[in-house]
């Protein structure tokens, strides 16, 4: 039986706040640096400082670089990097889960294959060192795999630069890498004005992998906290927290609450469904289905069944409104019990293949993506 972690990103997360929260909780840097020191990459040198914001103390890591060149790199230049580590068990293989998802989202984005993903930033020597650091992190704390648990992620504002030019916040591969988990959203530190980046892709890669989402520490008890804070210095603690303790029961499953938004219609034709299914998936709904049903008059008619985050209730309640003949939609908020899943993508004969995995009770029930089957069968 491991240790339990919960991250709690309440103003965000990135590789080197998240490092600085492993350290400030108890992981020794030398420790750290040996594990790393066994990548065959050089060039590199991770130091740790005391930091204290807004009355919070904790670390702050720093990853340098003494090389500032940097090749950029394929997918399979990063996977070579890790499996020739000679990492603890568990490590290399979740370090390349990790990277799997960031060029999958990337390839998505970009409208291309992973194995023609280029890696920039995130293929650089130091988001390798972050990512590796953090697996290994968790290793020498004694953390179960299948107990680390995370907040909600807040998404920011604004600009950031990157190798493509200036792009908008979030940066598109954490927004498709928190789609696709379907993690919650955290409200930013502040309403007003631009807040920058929050979560940095690296962060939303080890995040959605590697954790299910809740909306509270997970944990019977706490033996240890750790505060990792980043470069900025908003006007607010710029920090991710970590919480290191014995798990509950649960383990895999967590509970949440959607919005369900109903209506029944007698008079909607199947295009105009079909139409109004497509806007509401587009404007964030979790799942849309339709049932038919006996209706009044003795007319053949249909069950509308909307499920949303309950933040979105209101305006996919319009959307429902806007595209279909209803008058009126019923709203109730229900609870949800999951399983966490994760995401990867796995070699084949004959091409590479997403699965969707679900995880419970320690166990991996491993699903293909019916879209790759299908494109690799024509």
């Amino acid at each position: 039986m491991g240790r339990a972690v919960y991250v709690d990103c309440f103003s965000g997360a990135s590789g080197d706040m998240l490092l600085g929260a492993l350290l400030d909780a108890g992981v020794r840097l030398d420790d750290l640096r040996g594990g790393l020191a066994k990548l065959p990459v050089s060039g590199w040198a991770l130091h740790e400082e005391r930091v204290r914001q807004h009355g919070l103390g904790g670390t702050r890591a720093r990853v340098t670089l003494l090389e500032q060149d940097q090749s950029h790199r394929h997918l399979a230049d990063v996977l070579e990097i890790i499996s020739s580590g000679e990492l603890p068990h568990g490590v290399a293989e979740r370090a390349a889960q990790v990277f799997e998802s960031l060029a999958d989202a990337e390839a998505s984005i970009h409208g291309t294959s992973v194995e023609e993903v280029e890696f920039h930033e995130v293929g650089a020597i130091d988001a390798i060192v972050d990512v590796v650091g953090v697996l290994l992190g968790l290793h020498l704390l004694g953390v179960d795999w299948s107990k680390i648990a995370s907040s909600g992620l807040p998404m920011g504002s604004g600009w950031v630069k990157s190798a493509h030019g200036q792009l908008p916040v979030p940066a598109p591969a954490t927004l498709e890498l928190v789609r696709r988990a379907g993690a919650p959203l955290r409200k930013p530190p502040t309403s007003s004005g631009d807040t920058g980046e929050l979560t940095t892709p690296t962060a939303a890669a080890l995040l959605t992998t590697l954790a299910t989402f809740a909306g509270g520490p997970v944990l019977d008890c706490v033996s240890s906290v750790g505060y990792g804070f980043g470069t900025r210095e908003p006007p607010w603690p710029n920090a991710v927290r970590l919480l290191v303790g014995e798990a509950r029961e649960d383990g895999d499953l967590q509970h949440d609450q959607v919005v369900e938004i109903q209506t029944n219609l007698d008079d909607a034709t199947p295009e105009e469904l079909g139409f109004a299914m497509e806007r509401l998936l587009e404007a964030g709904a979790l799942d849309v289905a339709f049932s038919p049903l006996h209706m009044k008059k003795n007319r053949p008619g249909v069950l509308v069944r909307v499920l949303g985050r309950p933040p979105d209730g209101q305006r996919l309640a319009e959307q429902v409104l806007e595209h279909t003949s209803a008058l009126g939609v019923r709203l109730q908020t229900i609870e949800r019990l999951i399983a966490r899943r994760t995401e990867r993508t796995v070699a084949t004969p004959w091409g590479q293949v997403r699965v969707k995995v679900k995880h419970l009770g320690g166990r991996e029930l491993v699903a293909p993506e019916y879209e790759d089957c299908a494109r690799l069968a024509t």
